[in-house]
């Protein structure tokens, strides 16, 4: 089979070996020259490079256009290039999902309107334009701006209410870059929904054939809001019941997701097991969720997600669920000044039993200027394990009030020479 993978995400996260034999397939990456550059060097496969000015498919499809090439398979794990593969694989009649499918998990707006018409509950949303046009929006209290097709709480904002939203967009002082400099112009890349107050859990698995088969439920220990401004956020793996299960079945029905990996987030309102559909994504989750769910369940996913895109059966254990629960931690870095940073209150965590593995930001390593989850990029970053949630979210909880991050400059950090 003739495989072309639009690579973004670095080889090293993905392993593609791991799901698609380059020995038997012939697998082509095409990507910018950075992104080319983290291939393994032994690994048999064709590269092509293209310049990265343009958008990702109208690149791609003007490259192969010129080398008549032939593909079975047009394959994108990243979220953000998830809709250039569908419109390469519908220029070239390449099977897979199509554009309007690939839209369903990529706006938020369609999402929530697929889920509401299916009889799952979702916060009341509106276009952001459609707010603009009636003057506010038809429910009280506090109000989350957002864009339809965004990432990791990037350019999210909660008001008190429509009117205090409505204010600050007249005002260009919603803290949203884009929208502060022409909210008109940008109005149709953004939503308004309701807040609504509650654990936020996420929801990760495998989808084959448009059935559920693998699934690992988690807690947030924090919020992805929170960390963009600049708090640790953590996860712990709960155990779902039959009714839990059913529940997330519906909703990759109602969105009519046929394969692959999906992260869906889910509010369980103040606490009380009425779970609100909140957004899902195509795609397995970020930070160490990879590793925890491959811990709890032997199930390396972005293998087995590889092996479904191709038309393979996934290989999956008889049992889904060992005995023991698993998380994750990250300490951002983003929001602090230029320079390097100095951790403390962890030393007494990194001896503990229950952290299995934890990362530092060396000493000489800069801040990330971005938002990331990413383990060698932030200042702590750790996964646990333990026999109960309970003890897991306990223990987390502990750590995120005693750890402190106090940033250097960096002529902090230079030896005094002999």
């Amino acid at each position: 089979m003739n495989i072309l993978i639009l690579h973004r995400i670095p080889y090293q996260k993905i392993n593609y070996h791991l799901g698609i034999d380059h020995d038997r397939h012939n697998v082509t990456y095409i990507g910018t020259a950075k992104q080319l550059a983290n291939l393994p060097e032994g690994l048999r496969c064709a590269r092509l490079e293209r310049p990265g000015l343009k958008d990702t498919a109208s690149e791609v499809l003007a490259i192969l256009s010129d080398l008549k090439l032939h593909f079975d398979r047009v394959i994108s794990l990243s979220e953000y290039e998830l809709l250039d593969a569908a419109k390469v694989r519908e220029a070239l009649g390449v099977p897979g999902a199509s554009i309007d499918e690939v839209m369903a998990v990529r706006d938020k707006l369609i999402m929530k309107h697929r889920a509401a018409a299916a009889g799952l509950r979702v916060p009341q949303a509106l276009p952001l334009a459609e707010f603009l046009a009636q003057g506010g929006a038809p429910w009280p209290g506090r109000t989350v701006i957002k864009p339809v097709d965004g990432a990791s709480s990037e350019d999210v904002q909660v008001f008190d209410d429509p009117a205090s939203l409505a204010s600050a967009l007249q005002s260009r002082q919603a803290g949203i870059p884009r929208l502060d400099q022409d909210f008109h112009a940008n109005a149709e890349r953004f939503e308004v929904e309701t807040f609504i107050t509650g654990p936020l859990l996420h929801l990760d698995g495998l989808v084959h054939n448009g059935k559920v088969v693998a699934l690992v439920g988690s807690r947030y220990i924090g919020t992805c809001l929170d960390y963009a401004k600049g708090q640790p956020l953590g996860s712990v793996q709960f155990k779902l019941d039959a009714a839990q299960e059913q529940w997330v079945q519906r909703a990759i029905d109602a969105i009519s997701l046929r394969s692959g990996a999906f992260h869906l987030e889910v509010i369980d309102d103040n606490g009380s097991g009425d779970w609100v559909f909140l957004e899902i994504a195509n795609r397995v989750g970020g930070a160490d969720v990879v590793d925890t769910f491959e811990m709890a369940t032997g199930i390396y996913l972005p293998a087995q997600e590889l092996a479904i895109l191709c038309g393979e059966q996934p290989d999956l254990p008889g049992s889904l669920r060992k005995t023991t629960f698993f998380g994750w931690f990250v300490f951002p870095g983003h929001h602090l000044p230029d320079g390097f940073v100095e951790l403390e209150g962890h030393q007494s965590f990194c001896k503990s039993s229950e952290l299995l593995r934890h990362s530092v930001l060396p000493r000489d390593t800069p801040l990330p200027r971005n938002i990331t989850y990413q383990a060698f990029e932030v200042p702590f970053s750790g996964v646990v394990g333990a026999e109960s949630t309970t003890a897991l979210q306990a223990w987390m909880e502990a750590l995120f009030a005693a750890v402190t991050l106090h940033p250097r400059l960096q002529e902090e950090v230079r030896e005094v020479p002999a």
